[in-house]
């Protein structure tokens, strides 16, 4: 099997991560594999914001949490966050940004990092609290927060969950 069905059928989502500090090299290649991810006519629609800064990440995670009613919610304390995000007015901004999550998220797998799509921030990117911390972050205002690649190396293995039956249907 190539190595990109491995990474696909292998990778898992990660929620739980060490300490330990990405390497700027490695992130670039994830930052490039997303920048190079299928788009709605090239448009290339999206807007990365990489957060590497502890207390920046912990910041987020409380509007976050306060704003969902979740008391202690951290997005699993990882090493490094990338926003992804879209004009609000695209309507390819969901699709365009999702192809660049997968993108994230299989890179990050290739190089040993885990990673785990938080998507919570679409609904609520908007509320006042959230929207000055995306401010202060770098993010346009402009911008709906489709997901959030959380990264980081992972503390342990994830067992790989069954696939569901029944979701093929090939027409000869």
């Amino acid at each position: 099997m190539n190595e990109v069905m491995q990474a696909i059928l292998n990778r898992r989502s990660i929620r739980a991560f060490t300490g330990q500090h990405i390497e700027r090299e490695e992130l670039q290649q994830i930052i490039d594999a997303a920048v190079y991810a299928p788009s709605a006519k090239n448009g290339q629609s999206w807007h990365f914001t990489v957060v590497r800064n502890r207390e920046k990440i912990e910041e987020l995670s409380a509007a976050v949490g306060a704003a969902l009613e979740r008391d202690g919610y951290n997005m699993y304390s990882p090493d490094t966050i990338i926003l992804v995000g879209a004009d609000r007015d695209n309507p390819h901004g969901q699709l365009d940004t999702g192809c660049a999550m997968e993108n994230i998220f299989l890179a990050a797998y290739s190089l040993g990092i885990g990673s785990v799509w938080i998507n919570q921030l679409k609904g609520i990117c908007d509320e006042p609290e959230i929207r000055a911390v995306l401010t202060k972050l770098g993010m346009p205002e402009n911008e709906l927060v489709w997901g959030v690649a959380a990264l980081g190396y992972p503390a342990k293995e994830t067992p790989v969950k069954p696939r569901r039956e029944g979701t093929v249907n090939i027409v000869e």
